[in-house]
């Protein structure tokens, strides 16, 4: 049996819809679209040291009722979940990130991401992925350029797995790899386990967010608030103290800090060594 969303309808309501949209492509561009605009990319958990837990009913307090966002196995896992629930033919995948670079060897499968069936065809969509999530779907069997609201993408197939790519700056960038595998739900649960705990994941002890709206894009890494516009150049901001990152995260990405006793002492330690630009 499919996971069953408690609070579907106010789901929906915070997407901008009255009632439940057909299952068709037209609707999952739009839901993605509104989707990355509303809920927004976040890791405020992971640098609190905070458990992230990924049943539904923790999901939707969290993301519906608490004011957060979330990051990749917690924004796609309650999408997918809409999906099914709206009757899309739906299910999940994990991919490798490859933005970060690794030392050696593979790197883990540590994004969710979600393949839908629609008429036959197959798309990749993704609500998760950072400053760079795509805001549209992707035909998976082109292996041409897709534009979105913001950039282009491109997938590449080799040897039955995909890599994402995204036109920045004129240059295709990696983005991650994947395959078709079926995946089972302890598959999300060690990879979140490892994103939100191991000492070595990117999301561990840092503060990552990110939105996004009618052609620009807003991040925040540690102390650089950046906004960045579709043909333009970026503005890029230096945040001084905690109260300015406050600030940030409350009236640029409309996020309800939680009350964390150490949420002070944490920030203060990002801003202490060089801001690193967004």
């Amino acid at each position: 049996m499919l996971p069953t969303l408690q609070h579907a309808y106010p789901y929906l309501q915070r997407l901008g819809y009255a009632a439940a949209p057909p299952p068709t492509l037209d609707t999952l561009r739009d839901l993605q679209s509104r989707h990355t605009a509303e809920f927004p990319f976040e890791t405020l958990s992971t640098l609190l040291r905070m458990p992230v837990p990924l049943d539904l009913p923790s999901l939707e307090r969290k993301l519906l009722f608490e004011g957060r966002g979330g990051y990749c196995f917690e924004l796609n896992r309650m999408f997918l979940a809409l999906l099914q629930q709206l009757g899309f033919d739906a299910r999940g995948l994990t991919g490798r990130v490859l933005m970060e670079g690794t030392a050696d060897g593979v790197p883990a499968r540590t994004h969710m991401l979600v393949l839908v069936e629609i008429d036959g065809e197959s798309w990749i969509t993704d609500v998760g992925f950072g400053g760079m999530v795509p805001t549209a779907p992707l035909r998976l069997d082109s292996m041409d350029a897709q534009a979105t609201p913001h950039e282009s993408y491109r997938l590449e197939q080799a040897d039955g797995q995909y890599t994402l790519r995204a036109l920045v700056a004129g240059e295709w960038r990696p983005l991650y790899l994947f395959d078709l595998q079926r995946q089972a739900d302890i598959d999300y649960v060690v990879g979140n386990w490892y994103v939100s705990t191991h000492p070595e994941s990117p999301f561990r002890d840092q503060l990552r967010v990110a939105r996004t709206g009618p052609g620009w894009r807003k991040t925040l890494k540690g102390g650089s608030f950046a906004i960045h516009r579709m043909g333009a150049a970026s503005e890029r901001h230096a945040l001084a103290d905690v109260d300015a990152v406050l600030r940030v995260l409350r009236h640029e990405f409309g996020l309800r800090v939680p009350v964390q006793p150490g949420l002070h002492a944490a920030i203060e330690r990002l801003l202490a060594p060089a801001t690193v630009m967004a």
